[in-house]
């Protein structure tokens, strides 16, 4: 009998023993993979934490697990990339290029390791101004205090380059560097002039200015935003249609840019095929996180593309017949 217990004892210890490593080598499988979404007021956020929710529903057997994480905007998730801070970004099609390429003033050095994945939607450079404020052009704002986005932002960069078609600079008015919401509070209660937002039409910033004061959305339209159109090809124009926003009664002529998902190029080229198949295989939930979403669909993946591919959105892409 003891004999028969020991030897059931030590059965039991070598199981333990053998199952003790395998658990370990499950859990180390176990990817955690970011993606670093702009500010929680805008749209990269809802659409960072979509892709997260599918991820969590989508890839359970695949022990991948995204996470959405709030950040300065898009020259900001450029240089998380760089660092390797990150896995994923959502930013502007326009600093993707200039990241990719080094654009001096504004990286150290090209980040080649930022790397394509989709195509989302367009974002319009939106300047709200108040009715009756006198500002009827982007020439109007000279003088004016302008808010011009965050430090660090694709916002500040487009106005930059758009005032620069009206021969300014930044220093022509007092330029404010302000996160959304700060410069939604500071246009409701007159601390600002005019507010620059590179976002999706329908922003909850802007809305939330339309509900307090009357707004407007500035015209960026002439001969200087069509020589802005020639020299910048990452621009097209694009309305900001009537009724996007309370008591916007007409349709205003800007620009935009397109929000693309990007990766590092050495993140695991399965992890963003499975990432970018689930994604697409559960557009519907996409559409459903936010108003501007309704148009994503993969056939317009690579629209206004300016980076090189990621090896697994490459792959995925190639599988739908979207790249040949």
């Amino acid at each position: 009998m003891l004999k028969r217990i020991l030897v059931t004892s030590l059965a039991l210890a070598l199981m333990v023993c053998f199952a003790a490593p395998k658990q370990s080598a499950d859990a180390a499988e176990r990817r955690f993979v970011s993606i670093a979404a702009g500010w929680v007021t805008g749209a990269y956020f809802p659409m960072a934490g979509a892709i997260s929710r599918i991820a969590f529903n989508n890839l359970k057997d695949e022990n991948i697990k995204v996470t959405a994480e709030s950040s300065g905007a898009s020259v900001a998730n450029a240089n998380l990339i760089a660092a390797k801070n990150t896995d994923f970004a959502i930013l502007q099609n326009d600093i993707a290029y200039h990241a990719y390429n080094g654009r001096k003033g504004m990286f150290d050095e090209p980040v080649k390791n930022l790397l394509g994945c989709a195509s989302l939607y367009p974002e319009h450079i939106q300047c709200i101004v108040r009715k009756g404020s006198g500002i009827d052009s982007v020439a109007d704002l000279k003088g004016k205090r302008v808010a011009v986005g965050p430090i660090g932002s694709g916002t500040t960069e487009n106005v930059k380059q758009i005032i620069s078609a009206w021969d300014m600079s930044l220093d022509d008015f007092q330029a404010e560097q302000l996160q959304a919401r700060q410069a939604s509070d500071y246009l409701k209660d007159g601390r600002l002039d005019a507010a620059f937002f590179t976002v999706a039409v329908g922003a909850a910033a802007i809305k939330d200015i339309a509900t307090v004061v009357d707004i407007k959305v500035l015209d960026i339209t002439g001969p200087n935003a069509q020589k802005l159109l020639e020299e910048v090809p990452f621009y097209t124009q694009q309305p900001v249609p009537a009724g996007s926003y309370p008591g916007v009664d007409e349709d205003a002529k800007t620009i935009s840019v397109m929000a693309i998902l990007a990766a590092r190029a050495d993140l695991d080229e399965d992890i963003v095929y499975k990432i970018m198949k689930a994604m697409y295989e559960n557009i519907d939930r996409i559409h459903g996180a936010h108003a501007k979403f309704k148009n994503i669909s993969v056939d317009k993946a690579m629209n206004g593309m300016t980076i090189p591919l990621h090896p697994g959105a490459e792959r995925y892409l190639k599988e739908v017949g979207v790249v040949k």
